[in-house]
């Protein structure tokens, strides 16, 4: 399998810490709102690359957080609720969006079941101490308000800060940073820990006889939960473009001072931006859509998922309704074919089986998957598939080897494509419908058709018969 490796900036095959066993791990959500789709399709694209480690027969640990303690978090915590502890408070918040998560994660055919979640708020101890050991080693410095890395003694330590990307003397500086916003236009010192302020929860941290009593800094928590899970190092880190810097270049920083090898993990695979308007989607800019907005205008989730699909990983996607309509017509076309099974038909004589071509299909649809995620060649590949099951249907005799072709297209690709059989009164109309066809009765046919039409159920005519399809 072929990756784009961030760390040396171009394609590579991917080789395994341990042969057959894949590491991963993925930022995953602050919890404190719904996130958009464009966050959304970061995790679709995770979800892809485990899927296709899975089919080459990697067993995979995919480990994903939670951010539940962060600026954001607090501050939304104590908004909303006012009349209890602030510890309380940020919990309820934060668990209540991170189930909504989870249910976004379900409804767009991520495998949540497949993903070790961890809280940043459980793991507060790896945090001290790692935080601990970087203050003893002379990478951390004390002040008032909390604990920061040194960027100048971890590079005067001989290892690069700047793995990911190229930084200089004009995007350096020796200010600190004491957020945990974004901050794209220098390098700071950053915090490892914040002390409490009025009216925040926090945690008990002693350090060199200081009380410190305060939280984790929102990169500290990542480095954490990654090596505590996974080890150092470990196999592949996952994200979007905007994590890059700073966030992933901090872990990178503060997980691998301590050790000799610089390496954190050993690949960082990271998907571009989802566009509006040309722009980010983004909260700040208010141009972002949450998955409640598309299902509120009566879209699929997995059509978002598709639509996603459609696109290389690497590659800015312009989100419109229109493309997501496209999308969605695609997903019904597919589920039509799918369809089929309920339909099958009886082979004229001499017809060959189609057994062994549905195994060479669902190769040929993944294989474009083990070149770095091109998920655009694997649905070209489809929609060649897809025509000619719907021009040469399905034979009795076939019909449990195309049921596992729908199921091995379902597991590659996330999509949920099986459906179930029409009604009894449904199959009654059609039958009556061919009765008619039959006798050349052309009228009571139309009729018998427009009522299937009324019941959201198109017909078209084959030589072998009425073939329905779901409108």
């Amino acid at each position: 399998m072929k990756l784009y490796n961030t760390l040396s900036r171009k394609v590579e095959d991917f080789k395994p810490l341990k042969d057959k066993h894949a590491s991963i791990y993925s930022c995953g959500p602050t919890v404190y709102d719904h996130i958009h789709i464009g966050n959304l399709s970061s995790f679709i694209a995770a979800d892809m690359l485990r899927r296709a480690l899975q089919m080459t027969g990697y067993q995979v640990k995919h480990v994903m957080n939670f951010t539940d303690v962060d600026d954001k978090t607090i501050r939304r915590s104590l908004e909303q609720y006012t009349d209890i502890a602030p510890e309380e408070a940020l919990k309820k918040l934060t668990e209540e969006y991170a189930m909504i998560f989870l249910q976004d994660m379900v409804a767009i055919g991520n495998d949540v079941g497949a993903v070790q979640f961890v809280k940043a708020t459980d793991n507060i101890e790896p945090m001290r101490e790692l935080i601990h050991q970087l203050y003893k080693h002379g990478f951390a410095y004390a002040t008032d308000d909390g604990v920061y890395f040194s960027i100048e003694k971890y590079k005067k330590s001989g290892k690069q800060y700047g793995q990911l990307l190229k930084l200089n003397s004009a995007n350096t500086s020796a200010a600190r940073i004491d957020n945990d916003e974004y901050d794209k236009e220098s390098v700071h010192d950053f915090a490892l820990w914040k002390t409490r302020k009025a009216g925040e929860p926090a945690w008990e941290f002693k350090l060199d006889g200081h009380d410190l009593t305060g939280r984790p800094g929102w990169h500290i928590e990542c480095s954490a939960m990654s090596v505590d899970n996974l080890g150092q190092p470990f196999d592949i880190h996952t994200g979007g473009v905007d994590l890059i810097f700073p966030h992933h270049e901090n872990e990178i920083a503060q997980s691998t001072a301590l050790h000799s090898d610089p390496i954190y993990a050993r690949y960082f695979v990271h998907n571009e931006h989802l566009l509006v308007d040309g722009k980010k989607m983004s909260k700040s800019l208010n141009n972002f859509f949450t998955l409640r907005d598309i299902q509120e205008k009566g879209y699929d989730p997995l059509a978002f998922r598709l639509m996603m699909l459609q696109a290389h990983y690497r590659s800015q996607t312009n989100f419109t309704w229109d493309n997501l309509e496209a999308a969605q017509n695609r997903l019904k076309s597919l589920r039509e074919m799918a369809d089929l099974r309920w339909q099958v038909i009886e082979p004229k004589d001499g017809e060959a089986s189609q057994e062994d071509a549905y195994k060479v299909w669902i190769a040929a649809i993944a294989k474009p998957l083990l070149n770095d995620l091109n998920t655009p060649e694997a649905l070209a590949v489809l929609s060649q598939v897809e025509n000619k099951v719907k021009e040469q249907l399905v034979s009795s005799a076939d019909r449990q080897a195309f049921e596992l072709f729908i199921t091995q297209l379902e597991t590659t690709l996330g999509l949920s494509l099986f459906s179930e059989d029409i009604s009894k009164t449904q199959k009654d109309l059609l039958k009556q419908r061919q009765a008619a066809r039959d006798k050349k009765q052309w009228a009571p046919s139309d009729k018998l058709r427009d009522e299937l039409i009324q019941q959201n159920l198109g017909i078209r005519d084959t030589d072998y018969g009425q073939i329905w399809f779901r409108l």
